[in-house]
């Protein structure tokens, strides 16, 4: 043991002296020591890991299974100090781990090590891990408290300030050491700054109660997650409290109404899902942790049933609503929460939307859907409260909903799409119930009479003709009589009305019947009565009568947004242009419409990136507000319009992690992103024309840019501009602009990147970029000088073809570009040039745009 002090106090005279010039006698350790040591070395070369390095207190935790991740290893020795740390620092060094949790120090001070040569050995500890593995994320961890309540472990236990003394230390060279430090020690102390005593059993070592809240306190490191629960849609009023329920306890789900028992039930199957076995009884315990749904007095003025409060405290959770609806919102909120399946932070709710509807459009008229992906987005919508499916069932390609009046409507031959794939009446009922249940209500769309062809082409009669007519009134007779639904879409938009009476007499005849009417605005020739769906609205003609209801669509169609920017302008936006709905403005339906034929079916769920627009939508539409007019970028940094979804994004890509694995959510962080924008330079029409920033000894941070933007997409300008703000507000046809960044690369590597100049709409027909080109505006980018080649095509220069689906002319569907990185700084610029504005046609718009972001980080 003297041995090992001297070795220790050393460190103090010669702290610049590496571990990789003084070595450490084997002798000086334990026995246990080269027990663990050789154990640990005899283990697979994994890489990629998280590493929970220290003395007994990590020795003594079962860390994969408290994590519930195979990635974690237990690095702890019992007895260890902060010159064993150093001793072994290179086999936890060479496995090159993801992250290093390091808590190291209590058996030093209790060995009456100076402080200053304890911490000089961490911090060679850290600086080796830095040194041999840059890619490692470091944190250190503060020295927990002790205490003497049990009176053990007195070396231990009377060392209270000078744990504080070191800890504030470790926090102060945290920066320039390039280490996270984590207190623990402020949580896990009681008032008088010792450890908590319900959390040990000897004043030293922890017992069951402290690892679970020492996850709690890591899960956000980690997980790479925000600090607390991310939650989408952010509740209206949320207040964090002290303390955590713990999850694991819960034995009780209270239902103190019979209407809730539904709700209960369905709680305590997600319980068993994460292994929590609850009962549930209409009264509460007389002690231990419980859950307790009950109907209340929330208030609300939009959608009443919706609004819900969620108490958590150490002691209970309960949930209040003013029906079984709320209730189910709660659940939703809660099971958000509880991200680590058995500890949920203390906290106070007050929740209600914004909005009546919330809803989200799939067109499986053109592109047949399987009931299974059809009920997988109808769990994500439940799951993030939209509470509107719009079912568009009917198109020119095929007529998907089966009619037993005319079966001809779904037969083969009538079909260019999917042929035969069709929704039986079963199918129809189940989608329906299966809607109900999760408080969604299902509206069926059937387009008439317009996008009717495959009606034409199965009964030989167009809809406005008399004949068709009687049939179309036929049809909707056996829809309403058969299927319970409380609305009907009859579409109505992009045709030309030959039959003035036809819209009339088929809102007339739904309204007969009981049901509510809705259509595509603008549209036919609609009753001040029939609900509007807004896909443009002529100068607020719609938007601005208050005696009509409407529920906005414009610019919410995901097939016509490369991915990043669509997360970025469902979020911004302002629905139908109020920060709240009202008894006119309903709320919003985001649309998918693959106009273009799909090879498989999940591609219109990834080329849309509808799950994260589905989330950005949840959240806005929710919560109201977003802000006037329409935009497309990120914006510029520092902005509090940046700052704010920046904060969005945090939470969004913490959905991706935990709710997302497995499906498709081609979206990564782009707000760490900022372009330099220059320009714009003269190019006369000559997109191949070089100038100052492709020059050698151009220094773009000695020259100020036009413009600075944050993002992975850019806009430059949009295609719809002045209705869709984009980078450059003043753009002119005939320039080039130049964008550059930089990236940092912890060594030398191979980074995939989204690379892209043209997001091609999934709607209109358009051409394939050129062979050897990114688009057609001749657009370059360059790393380090090195000229992206970009992809080999696979329809290189093909006309676009509306039954020929993309296959990789989207980055967010093809494989990452491969760009060589140095380590450090890495330089990327970007040539944007432009001649026209005017596509050749309507079905190759002019996106002056690009993509570039490293994924997989």
């Amino acid at each position: 043991m003297k041995s090992l002090i001297f070795v220790l106090n050393f460190f103090i005279c010669f702290p610049q002296l590496l571990l990789a010039q003084t070595r450490l006698h084997d002798s000086l350790f334990s026995t246990y020591y080269h027990q663990r040591v050789s154990h640990f070395k005899s283990l697979p070369q994994t890489r990629g890991d998280i590493i929970f390095l220290g003395n007994s207190i990590n020795d003594g935790a079962e860390w994969n299974e408290l994590f519930g991740d195979l990635r974690i290893k237990n690095r702890g020795i019992s007895g260890d100090v902060s010159a064993g740390i150093l001793h072994r620092i290179d086999e936890v060094a060479a496995r090159k781990p993801a992250m290093v949790f390091l808590m190291i120090g209590t058996n030093d001070l209790a060995r009456k090590v100076p402080t200053d040569s304890l911490q000089q050995n961490i911090f060679s500890a850290v600086r080796q891990l830095r040194q041999q593995s840059p890619a490692t994320q470091v944190y250190v961890q503060s020295i927990l408290p002790v205490n003497d309540v049990y009176r053990k472990f007195g070396g231990h236990t009377g060392n209270g300030a000078v744990i504080k003394r070191v800890n504030a230390a470790l926090a102060q060279n945290a920066a320039s050491l390039q280490y996270t430090y984590i207190d623990l020690h402020t949580p896990f102390s009681d008032a008088a700054g010792k450890l908590k005593a319900s959390f040990t059993n000897d004043g030293l070592h922890l017992n069951g109660e402290a690892y679970l809240f020492w996850k709690h306190l890591l899960y956000p490191y980690v997980f790479d997650a925000t600090e607390k629960p991310a939650l989408i849609p952010l509740p209206q009023q949320l207040q964090w409290k002290e303390g955590f329920y713990t999850m694991t306890g819960t034995q009780v789900i209270v239902a103190t109404n019979a209407a809730l028992q539904r709700e209960a039930a369905r709680l305590q199957e997600l319980l068993t899902e994460k292994e929590i076995s609850a009962t549930v009884q209409k009264t509460a315990p007389a002690k231990g942790p419980h859950i307790e749904l009950r109907l209340g007095n929330i208030p609300a003025t939009i959608e009443k049933d919706a609004a819900y409060q969620l108490e958590v405290t150490p002691q209970k959770i309960t949930i209040t609503a003013n029906a079984p609806q709320g209730i189910f919102y709660g659940v939703q909120t809660l099971l958000q929460l509880m991200r680590n399946s058995s500890t949920i932070d203390a906290c106070n709710i007050t929740d209600k939307p914004a909005f009546s509807w919330r809803g989200y459009m799939v067109d499986v008229g053109r592109n047949y859907q399987s009931m299974q992906l059809l009920k997988q987005q109808i769990d994500v919508m439940a799951k993030y409260k939209l509470n509107v499916f719009h079912f568009h069932l009917t198109e020119d390609i095929a007529w998907r909903l089966a009619i037993k009046q005319y079966p001809q409507l779904t037969a083969p031959e009538n079909m260019i799409r999917n042929e035969g794939q069709f929704y039986s009446e079963a199918d129809m009922k189940e989608l329906i119930a299966y809607c109900k249940d999760r408080y969604i209500t299902l509206i069926p769309e059937i387009d008439m009479p317009g996008h009717s062809a495959a009606f034409t082409r199965a009964m030989k009669w167009d809809m406005q003709s008399d004949s068709g007519l009687i049939i179309v009134k036929n049809i909707v007779k056996e829809l309403v009589e058969t299927y319970d639904v409380p609305l009907v879409h009859i579409g109505a938009d992009e045709v030309k009305i030959t039959n003035k009476a036809f819209v009339p007499e088929v809102t007339a005849f739904l309204q007969g019947m009981g049901k509510k009417v809705m259509g595509w605005e603008p549209g036919g020739n609609f009753t001040a009565n029939t609900i509007r769906q807004l896909w443009m609205d002529d100068g607020g003609k719609i938007s601005r009568d208050t005696a009509i209801q409407y529920v906005d669509s414009r610019h919410l169609y995901l097939n016509h947004m490369d991915p990043l920017e669509s997360v970025v302008t469902i979020f911004n936006r302002r629905i139908g242009g109020n920060e709240v709905g009202s008894k006119t403005a309903l709320g919003g339906i985001i649309c998918l419409w693959p106009d273009r034929r799909v090879e498989h079916e999940e591609d219109a769920l990834k080329m849309s990136a509808a799950y994260p627009a589905m989330l950005a939508f949840a959240e806005r539409s929710w919560r109201g507000g977003g802000r006037e007019g329409w935009v497309a970028n990120v914006g510029a940094p520092g902005d509090a319009r940046t700052k704010a979804f920046a904060a969005f994004e945090g939470r969004l890509l913490d959905h991706k992690r935990n709710y997302f694995q497995g499906l498709p959510f081609p979206y990564v962080r782009q707000t760490n992103t900022i372009w330099k924008l220059f320009g714009p330079y003269q190019n006369g029409g000559n997109l191949l024309q070089a100038f100052a920033p492709e020059e050698a000894g151009f220094d773009a941070s000695k020259v100020k840019p036009s413009h600075e933007v944050v993002g992975g997409t850019v806009v430059i300008r949009h295609w719809w501009a002045p209705l869709i703000e984009g980078a450059v507000a003043d753009a002119k046809e005939n320039t080039t602009w130049y964008a550059t960044t930089r990236i940092w690369s912890d060594d030398d590597r191979i980074g995939d990147f989204w690379i892209g100049f043209n997001n091609i709409s999934r709607s209109p027909a358009t051409d394939s970029p050129l062979p050897g080109t990114w688009s057609n505006l001749e657009s370059r980018v360059w790393v380090n000088g090195d000229l992206i080649a970009p992809p080999r095509w696979k329809r290189g220069g093909h006309k676009g073809h509306p039954e020929v689906p993309l296959v990789d002319e989207g980055y967010e569907y093809r494989e990452p570009t491969k760009v060589a990185l140095k380590k450090g700084w890495n330089d990327v610029l970007v040539k944007l040039p432009i001649a026209s504005f005017k596509g050749k046609d309507w079905q190759n718009p002019v996106k002056w745009m690009f993509t570039f972001i490293p994924v997989g980080e």
